[in-house]
């Protein structure tokens, strides 16, 4: 292993202390000096940071990598922006358990094609590999990989069900007795063996993905109050994390949750993190009843530790045809969702048949006519559903008419409607446009009838992009550095055909940019030595004695970045499919994980991707680690 120093940087610590300028000397994969002008290591890289952030790396506290670190365990864009250190197994789905397969069933499949934007065909090849059948196995399986980052671990409530109920019963049936002692004698093994916590969830639009059970959700959101509250107890006495997500759609279910975290009532507060705060484009009063919820909960009289994730950017996303992260929130996309990808015939069928137009047409004009309840709901943003309905929201990434990229789709159906309203046409008869206006029926009487037709036509070869949250930079800034919440929620590798935020932390220091040198800072510690103590782990600050995870930062290509210009397409082979990343040009200089350099100037080392940088980072180790401190 080769000694480092990093030269005159402009060092932030984690802390939230304004930053020195400083030398770090890095020897044996760890920190062991930290000063001005240290002397020179034989052998040593010496990196001159003049002018350049130092600071411990990124983590990123919301991921589903779990599948990604099966097929690419070096986890290759997440280390090129900074981020040393990943939370997995979110939303109640994991491999901790292995395949578990059993009577034809193929969990790992079922629960991640459908939530996660997945395709089963890598699905299925990582669940061959999943060959362990306890929590012990995987953690001695990810030891053994060649990890980019550090891996944080949580169990994951759906595949608990499924080890002791199986697929079948776990989307079924209360589990009985003697199944819920096995579930909690399972999580228990998993809090000593040093996962960080346990996840479940309760967004009411995640879907099964296989025959029979398509229109079946994934196995958390069948347990009741009892379960969860016997489970959470576990986690509560080991003082680990319980990540959630909300029943969007019902308040009184979430408040009952969510007091799980009170201390006054369950004599230890459970540190419970909630997914998410952002700005709904559709609803703007629910960031306000997150952080209301949360000050409450967390309040002197319920001493509760509840924190909502934040995301760092805007949501973005992009849809292929009807297909999108969120459409199952709507049961006519729904039935669109549950039929395989290249099922376009299938598709087909379900766009003609008059029943389901009646509905998608009542669907999609609900609030756009004459003066109603759901008309005065959309006019204040205060709208149950998240997946937006106007077509000035949509912009066109691609379709048949190259014409028409970048154009929302508002801009067509103007001129539709012009076209179809005159009896003389201006425009060539040769035009494409023309041409495709002269096969729609005639006339076109409101947006729910183009978009349909769209869908016929194209299918998904339309391909359309829109924000539905977090569009206000004022607000989004409110959210990042809210008491309440922990920004780094960045849903790395989920739905890679659609979202990209591996950039998310990156954003974060951007918008702290902004306000100068101290809410930088500010910011850095909130990406880093605070989520690091949240899920107990031993990482997120340069100090002496700490593991080497580092990150440095050009300042000034972080000022010019514009992160929504740098979006692109790419094919990994890995996945089989398009992925949608962004990458800031030369504003992460050097990413070091384990005292080793991962990433130094945009290339990765010749050993990245061969042998370990990261490793598995247990809640157990760090407490073992501080009391040998305290020692």
């Amino acid at each position: 292993m080769t000694d480092i120093i990093c030269r005159n940087s402009i060092l932030f610590d984690g802390s939230g202390k304004s930053p020195v300028i400083a030398d770090v000397a890095v020897t044996n994969g760890k920190i062991t000096a930290i000063g001005t002008h240290l002397d020179a290591i034989h052998g040593a890289i010496e990196i001159e940071c003049q002018g350049l952030w130092l600071m411990p790396g990124l983590l990123d506290i919301h991921t589903h990598l779990d599948l990604e670190i099966e097929l690419a365990p070096e986890l290759p864009e997440v280390v090129r922006h900074g981020t040393t250190t990943v939370v997995i197994s979110n939303c109640s789905i994991g491999v901790t358990y292995g395949h578990q397969r059993s009577n034809g069933e193929d969990p790992i499949v079922d629960c991640f094609a459908r939530v996660e934007n997945m395709p089963k065909s890598v699905l299925s090849r990582v669940a061959d590999a999943c060959t362990w059948s306890d929590s012990q196995g995987y953690l001695h399986h990810l030891q053994s990989l060649p990890l980019g980052p550090n891996v944080v671990p949580l169990i994951p409530h759906s595949m608990l069900r499924i080890a002791v109920m199986g697929l079948t019963a776990s989307i079924s049936r209360e589990p009985t007795k003697q199944e819920l002692a096995r579930m909690v004698q399972l999580l228990e093994a998993g809090m000593a063996q040093g996962y960080a916590g346990f996840s479940t969830d309760a967004l009411p639009f995640h879907f099964l993905a296989n025959a029979p059970n398509k229109k079946k959700k994934i196995p958390t959101q069948y347990a009741g109050f009892l379960e969860l509250s016997r489970l959470t107890n576990i986690v509560r006495r080991y003082n680990r994390v319980w990540q959630a997500t909300p029943p969007k759609d019902n308040i009184f279910a979430a408040v009952r949750s969510f007091m799980l975290t009170s201390g006054r009532l369950y004599r230890h507060p459970l540190k419970t993190t909630v997914l998410a705060a952002i700005d709904l484009q559709t609803n703007r009063s629910a960031i306000y009843l997150c952080l209301l919820l949360s000050s409450i909960l967390n309040s002197r009289i319920l001493k509760g530790h509840l924190r909502f994730q934040a995301l760092s950017s805007s949501f973005r996303i992009w849809s292929d045809g009807a297909i999108n992260p969120i459409a199952d929130e709507v049961p006519e996309f729904r039935v669109l969702n549950e039929l395989e990808l290249d099922d376009r015939q299938g598709r087909a069928r379900i766009l003609n048949t008059p029943a389901w137009v009646k509905a998608f047409r009542k669907m999609w004009l609900k609030g756009k006519k004459g003066w109603s309840l759901a008309r005065i709901l959309q006019r204040l943003r205060l709208e149950d559903v998240v997946l937006t309905r106007q077509l000035k929201d949509m912009i066109v990434a691609e379709c048949p008419l190259a014409s028409w990229v970048g154009e929302t789709l508002e801009a067509p159906y103007r001129r539709l409607l012009k076209y179809q309203s005159s009896s003389a046409h201006n425009a060539s008869p040769h035009d494409e446009e023309v041409i495709f206006f002269s096969s729609l029926p005639n006339p076109i009487k409101d947006d729910a009838a183009f978009f349909l037709h769209l869908l016929r036509a194209w299918d998904t070869d339309l391909r359309w992009e829109t924000t539905f949250a977090n569009r206000n930079t004022k607000t989004l800034r409110k959210l990042l550095f809210h008491n309440q919440t922990l920004p780094g929620f960045n849903d790395s590798s989920a739905h890679l055909a659609n979202i990209g935020f591996y950039d998310g932390n990156l954003r974060a220091l951007k918008i702290a940019q902004q306000e100068g040198l101290q809410q930088v800072s500010r910011m850095i510690h909130r990406l880093t030595e605070l989520p690091a103590k949240f899920f107990g782990v031993n990482a997120g600050v340069v100090r002496l004695g700490a593991q080497a995870d580092l990150c440095i930062i050009d300042p000034a290509a972080l000022k010019q970045w514009d992160p929504e210009k740098t979006y692109h397409f790419m094919h990994r082979p890995q996945f089989g499919c398009r992925q949608i990343v962004n990458r800031p040009d030369a504003v992460v200089r050097n990413v070091i994980i384990g005292g080793k350099m991962a990433w130094d100037n945009g290339t990765y080392s010749d050993e990245f991707g061969k042998t370990a940088y990261g490793r598995v980072l247990r809640a157990k180790d760090h407490a073992l680690e501080q009391n040998m401190t305290h020692l």
